[in-house]
């Protein structure tokens, strides 16, 4: 009942408010079919992580290959004061490689069973009712979420998903507020609604989420954000971020990026993710900033990032079923890459460079390379309570073609080296992913052939 007062409290306010806004969203609605989105997507990803000591549950290879398929349809809004609309979508997955030997559920990219099989293909279906008045939309069902304190993973074969109740509100201009009540994850590799695919009892699962937060753009170079989440028997959760970009000249620009996590776990989720007894909840803050020089298509990023309190090993801890079940992608920090650098106390330092193919006569070409330095990490629960240290060496490149019959065909190449000490985390570990992603909007199609 809470959540649910929370809900209304928040429509009511932004309706309150709308005033301040010039022009209404559903006010300017065509219809349920003239405003729909009709979208396929088709992603080739051939994954795997060569562990380069022994310690890592005696697997030294992880490798998955596999074809994903995706079709989502968006309908438009009914016309009216209040517009009423309906989203759906498919998932297919198709495993091409990666059997009993290489497979692994925490790599998220097939399920595999308990005789250590991979799938050979699995789907699943999913939709949700909408409704919008004014700038305020409501949505409940299955859906795809991306915000800092509850972001579903698209980073594998096929994207996760959530569901629930979710609002978004912009009747104040500027003003972007967020407000959602979630009940069940489905992992990447999950064929249901109400799981995150791990089978095993030690993992959590989502019993209920709710938050609110939202973000407002003083400038056209200023942005900050505020959530606050609640997750049920698991954690509470505060998010802040502030974002300035100061151009020097046409060519030149600088942007600092400030992000922070105060997370206060629940003693049940410290117990049973826990080798010892905790009598209490152990809090954990966390944050980064990234300073980011840009000279037309290069760029130069430093960052640091610190991480105080948690409890044997654990930091700040997020994820999806191996996690605090808030989605594979809620790290809005500055270093995270194969390793998130999130360790109990841990400190860390990147330096990056970036290129942008447009700017060198290549659109749709894009580069990154980024070292990040860890230490001070407290390994207690890999190594009886030593400092670790762990380094990682990221490289990533991607080219979109930009005409033709293959527009919008898009490849990328992303490499992590990453080695550790004190038998920290799982250890080194060479990693690679390579995509291949043709997404294409069937309703511009149909009506390119009519």
């Amino acid at each position: 009942m809470q959540s649910t007062k929370r809900v209304a409290l928040l429509v009511i306010s932004c309706l309150t408010y709308s005033q301040f806004l010039l022009a209404s969203e559903q006010s300017e609605s065509k219809g349920f079919i003239e405003d729909s989105k009709w979208n396929a997507h088709a992603r080739s990803l051939y994954f795997s992580r060569d562990f380069k000591s022994s310690h890592n549950t005696g697997q030294s290879k992880r490798m998955a290959w596999g074809l994903g398929l995706s079709t989502v349809f968006e309908s438009g809004f009914t016309e009216g004061t209040v517009g009423f609309g309906l989203d759906a979508w498919g998932l297919q997955g198709i495993r091409l490689d990666g059997g009993r030997g290489h497979a692994n559920a925490a790599m998220d990219v097939t399920p595999v069973g308990d005789s250590g099989r991979a799938a050979h293909d699995w789907s699943q279906l999913g939709g949700a009712v909408k409704a919008r008045i004014s700038n305020t939309t409501i949505k409940y069902g299955n859906q795809f979420v991306s915000l800092p304190i509850l972001m579903t993973d698209s980073s594998r074969l096929l994207p996760e998903s959530v569901t629930g109740t979710l609002i978004t509100s912009k009747e104040i201009e500027n003003l972007e507020i967020n407000a959602g009540h979630f009940t069940a994850i489905s992992g990447a590799h999950s064929t249901g609604h109400d799981n995150s695919g791990y089978p095993s009892a030690y993992y959590v699962g989502m019993k209920r989420l709710d938050f609110i937060g939202g973000t407002y753009q003083f400038t056209d170079n200023l942005a900050t954000s505020l959530y606050y989440s609640w997750n049920k028997d698991i954690a509470k959760r505060a998010y802040g971020n502030i974002n300035y970009t100061y151009p020097i000249d046409n060519q030149q620009s600088v942007n600092v990026d400030f992000n922070i996590y105060h997370t206060d776990y629940d003693k049940k989720y410290v117990r049973r993710t826990s080798e010892g007894d905790i009598d209490k909840s152990i809090n954990n803050t966390i944050w980064s900033l990234a300073g980011k020089y840009s000279y037309d298509a290069h760029s130069f990023i430093v960052a640091y990032q610190q991480s105080m309190g948690g409890w044997y090993g654990h930091g700040y801890d997020y994820g999806s079923g191996y996690g605090t079940n808030d989605g594979g992608s809620s790290i809005w920090l500055a270093n995270s890459y194969e390793s998130d650098f999130n360790a109990k106390d841990e400190k860390s330092l990147q330096l990056s460079y970036e290129l942008s193919g447009a700017g060198i006569g290549i659109p749709g070409l894009a580069f990154k390379s980024a070292y990040v330095y860890g230490w001070n990490a407290d390994t207690a629960a890999y190594s009886g309570g030593k400092r670790g240290k762990e380094r990682e060496l990221f490289n990533q490149v991607s080219y979109t073609i930009q005409q033709g019959a293959a527009k919008d065909l898009a490849f990328k190449v992303r490499s992590s080296f990453y080695r550790a000490t004190n038998r920290f985390s799982y250890g080194d570990n060479n990693e690679l992913r390579v995509y291949v992603d043709y997404p294409l909007d069937l309703v511009a199609l149909i009506k390119n052939n009519k």
